[in-house]
């Protein structure tokens, strides 16, 4: 028996063991693959993101940009004021409010807390915005306040993953994750969706807050680093040159093709386009980083100071990113709790802090993306997980004024991408406990942007363990009254 014989032999041996289901298999790993080098040759999906089939609906939006308060905000102090718990400032809280309810630290029957803060009408929409916040101010007529946002969670760690998940518990995929699915990259030489963080410490949440989940992970976000490399080993190691580099990755390349064939493990082919996009943001990164080509009025609308990093210059890279094309840029600015255990937490040092550090580059980012036409298809949030109580929370005794956590009803901000402009919608009742007014959901946000982004929420999903998954699961409701 010749070799061609013997050949020919095992193959039909082969053929005859295969299974149905390995067959079908099989013959799946290499459509697969055909779909992925079809996908890798495309200029328009280089970055290795399939694109869901969508949108199904007139997109008003293209982008977003999420100005992530982590620790979570007071909207009675900022933006939603209570003369009637002014007024009650250190008198005991009725009693229908507190019964029955659970707080993170607030044990017995606290005192009303009234704000400290001066409040004043601006613009022709007549917002209500705090002497904290004199810059939001100026943009009264740009952005949109909700009032009534509340949400399921109120400790930090879950809240803040709820409020990017639509899930309490870590494993689900981000916001950006799910947008960069559905709606793929405009820049194939940058991630679709990139994080960027300042302030004290990381958010409670952790990385999940940015993980790609069950999605392939490819989607997660990149996070971009204030100090070093703006991501991690972009840059060629001593002694290694581009032409090195480049004929790296095609060995690397030729052997994980080689080994998607055997195994059709589709992470392979997220680890050969992560290796490609990487490859490509070594000349991207630096560019899109270096603020030389800033004028110095722009530098100075933002509060950005040279050789400082921050939440300032945070924001100018995210005007600099959606630019270039980046579909989802997500800011994380911690430091928010205000207990009042002390001064580094409590509302006459800590809170006039932080909003010192974010209300000027805040502002100019939504003046700054006006000025250049982009806020009209770009979407910029503002706000935390939760609010705080309208209680002092006295833990320990302490002298200090501070506000437990309170996911009953807090504030937001939102302006561009069909966003209505100079508007309001919910209200809280006169202690700015409970809402009285359009209650709007997490589920209801995640819904509400999508929709401007032209995805009908329901049909977002990805199958996983045997069912199908979505964002907002198996809520949310899109939001009218926040649309133009």
């Amino acid at each position: 028996m010749n070799a061609e014989q013997l050949s020919r032999e095992l193959a039909e041996e082969e053929l005859k063991l295969l299974t149905r289901r390995q067959l079908f298999s099989k013959i799946g790993y290499g459509i697969g693959w055909l779909a992925l080098s079809d996908l890798l040759a495309s200029p328009t999906q280089a970055a290795g993101l399939p694109r869901f089939t969508m949108p199904n609906i007139a997109p008003k939006a293209k982008r977003v940009i999420f100005l992530f308060m982590a620790g979570a905000p007071s909207h009675l102090d900022l933006f939603d004021p209570k003369p009637v718990l002014v007024k009650n400032h250190l008198q005991e809280i009725p009693e229908e409010y507190v019964k029955g309810e659970r707080f993170a630290f607030i044990k017995g029957k606290p005192l009303l807390l009234g704000s400290p803060y001066k409040y004043a009408q601006h613009g022709e929409s007549g917002a209500w915005i705090s002497e904290l916040m004199p810059h939001t101010a100026k943009i009264a007529d740009d952005i949109t306040f909700v009032h009534s946002m509340n949400t399921e969670q109120f400790n930090h760690a879950p809240a803040q993953i709820f409020m990017n998940t639509g899930f309490q518990l870590p494993g689900r995929p981000s916001m950006g994750s799910w947008l960069t699915y559905g709606l793929g990259t405009e820049n194939k030489d940058l991630p679709g969706f990139v994080v960027l963080i300042s302030g004290q410490n990381n958010p409670d949440g952790g990385k999940c807050l940015w993980s790609s989940g069950f999605l392939p992970s490819i989607y997660q976000g990149v996070e971009f680093r204030t100090k070093g490399d703006p991501v991690m080993f972009v840059s060629n190691p001593e002694g290694i040159d581009a032409k090195v580099r480049r004929q790296a990755l095609d060995t690397l390349k030729d052997l994980n093709e080689q080994n998607y064939e055997m195994v059709g493990d589709p992470e392979i082919a997220t680890r050969i386009n992560s290796f490609e996009l990487a490859y490509r943001m070594q000349s991207s990164v630096p560019d899109l980083t270096d603020l030389k080509g800033e004028s110095q009025a722009t530098l100075d609308l933002y509060g950005v100071k040279q050789g400082e990093s921050g939440f300032a210059k945070n924001c100018l890279l995210a005007r600099r990113m959606v630019e270039r094309g980046v579909r989802f840029v997500q800011l994380y600015h911690r430091g928010w709790d205000s207990h009042g255990t002390g001064e580094g937490d409590d509302l006459l040092h800590s809170l006039p802090a932080r909003c010192k550090e974010v209300d000027q580059a805040s502002a100019a980012l939504v003046q700054d993306l006006k000025q250049r036409g982009l806020l009209e298809d770009t979407i910029v949030i503002w706000g935390g997980e939760f609010g705080r109580t309208p209680m002092n929370e006295g833990r320990g005794g302490s002298k200090f004024l501070g506000r437990d956590h309170h996911g009953k009803a807090f504030t937001i901000w939102m302006a561009g991408g069909g966003i209505k402009a100079g508007g309001s919608v919910g209200a809280t009742d006169d202690l700015g406990y409970n809402i009285t007014e359009d209650p709007v959901s997490v589920h209801d946000l995640h819904a509400t942007l999508l929709h401007l982004l032209g995805i009908d929420h329901t049909k977002l999903t990805y199958r996983s363990q045997g069912r199908n998954f979505r964002l907002t699961d198996v809520y949310g409701q899109v939001q009218g009254k926040l649309l133009k």
